[in-house]
């Protein structure tokens, strides 16, 4: 069955879409700080020369963590002017990390590392397949595509757009081997019970 709300949501969510929410202050996916999930995931992490991706970034605190501690090749990435004019200025003094005001399907570009975090969910259903296509084609082979998506499907109309384990086990398949697709233990307390922490690797 066709989703008439994502239909009309396609539409809708392009760059100045996005540009007001910033610009009014409905920035509700924005919790304050990194990602408790991500942060675990990079404490670990090897490789602080790798190639990083952080698309649909918003305030980016997970790029502010990684330039804290070692990451030396960041890219962040936002269809919003106005986002984008706020990373300018908080990034400013870190030469690690490069911004870029662009859209995610246009971007060209070669990442070890990409960081999902309430990106996937701001898609309207229409454009996850693409979505997954155009996350492959920026990874490496073998890189990986780490974050956490929505493991629950929403009432009110999106964004955020949720979904479930299986599902996405099926859209990422094809392209990614799922090294790790699992309930997050550490969510923050608003989002607990409701986030799946996912690790995959390009095939």
């Amino acid at each position: 069955m066709e989703s008439t709300t994502d239909k009309h949501f396609e539409n809708e969510l392009d760059a100045s879409f996005w540009n007001r929410c910033w610009q009014s202050g409905q920035t509700g996916w924005d919790i304050g700080h990194a990602s408790p999930p991500i942060v675990k995931f990079l404490e670990s992490y090897p490789n602080k020369e790798a190639a990083v991706l952080i698309p649909g970034c918003g305030n980016a605190y997970e790029a502010e963590w990684m330039a804290d501690n070692g990451f030396r090749d960041i890219t962040l990435l936002d269809i919003a002017e106005a986002a984008v004019a706020r990373l300018k200025e908080k990034f400013r003094d870190r030469p690690q990390v490069k911004i870029i005001n662009g859209d995610f399907f246009q971007h060209n570009g070669q990442y070890d590392l990409i960081i999902e975090q309430t990106f996937f969910c701001a898609q309207v259903l229409e454009r996850r397949v693409e979505y997954v296509k155009r996350m492959a084609s920026l990874l490496k082979k073998e890189g990986a595509l780490v974050g956490v998506l929505f493991g629950k499907t929403f009432e009110m109309p999106g964004p955020p757009f949720g979904g479930e384990a299986d599902e996405y086990t099926a859209l990422f398949k094809p392209y990614f081997h799922i090294k790790k697709m699992e309930p997050c233990y550490n969510s923050i307390p608003p989002r607990a019970g409701a986030e799946l922490f996912i690790h995959l690797i390009r095939r």
